[in-house]
């Protein structure tokens, strides 16, 4: 009966921790000179339920905020804890579009599974560029293109800069559902039907063994998000 209840509280513990993710809120657009406020939360985006920062699941905490610049200098940026989420802010000082990227794995283990947090964010500041997907050194990432209601906003996902064929794909919409979307040669696709922030996650699980602080692993799970504005 014991190792019922533990194989039990094992699993919720499990489907706890997938369901759960880091994310970057910014201004998408920025002005060079002018100070950029940047957030960074952890827990359930659904309902935008971040997790206080003491709560913050193994070593999380201890996640690396990266700016990298439109000319891809990389420069790692120090934040402050708040009661629910990291702060800090860099200033532009050119023009182009900066990207703001986390990858961090889990200290402990879920049984034999290593859980990998990638997210990140795009400012773009002066006249309107395109992201430069390289300047994003995040293993798992995605591109998005269109970005407006009722226009097919696409989600091209690359792992090691590869199209990432394998991947589970959430959107979090404003209205507060969420659906899964299933796509095709790591490209998914979905119609947006209201104004507003929307969250989008994508993920995948690896067989792959190797040793991640002392203890041996079967398989690692990651997932990368990224918060869009539809206007």
């Amino acid at each position: 009966m014991k190792k019922f209840f533990l194989s039990i509280v094992l699993m919720m513990l499990t489907f706890s921790i997938y369901a759960h993710a880091l994310w970057i809120e910014t201004n998408a657009t920025g002005k060079k000179g002018q100070a950029q406020e940047v957030k960074i939360f952890y827990g359930e985006y659904a309902e935008f339920s971040p997790e206080k920062v003491k709560d913050w699941y193994s070593d999380v905490k201890e996640f690396e905020l990266w700016l990298v610049s439109p000319d891809g200098q990389k420069a790692k940026l120090g934040t402050s804890a708040k009661e629910d989420h990291y702060s800090t802010t860099f200033t532009p000082d050119k023009d182009g579009v900066y990207t703001l990227q986390v990858s961090h794995s889990a200290k402990d283990l879920g049984r034999t599974t290593v859980y990998q947090f990638n997210t990140s964010a795009i400012v773009a500041v002066g006249k309107n560029e395109a992201a430069d997907i390289k300047n994003n050194s995040n293993p798992l990432k995605f591109q998005l293109k269109s970005g407006k209601v009722n226009e097919p906003v696409t989600i091209q996902g690359f792992y090691k800069d590869a199209a990432s064929e394998k991947m589970s794909v959430t959107v979090f919409s404003p209205k507060g559902w969420t659906r899964q979307i299933e796509g095709k040669n790591g490209v998914a696709e979905f119609v947006p039907e209201w104004k507003g922030k929307y969250m989008i996650e994508i993920s995948r699980s690896d067989d792959e063994k190797g040793e991640h602080y002392g203890k041996e692993y079967t398989g690692i799970w990651r997932c990368a998000t990224y918060l869009v504005e539809i206007k």
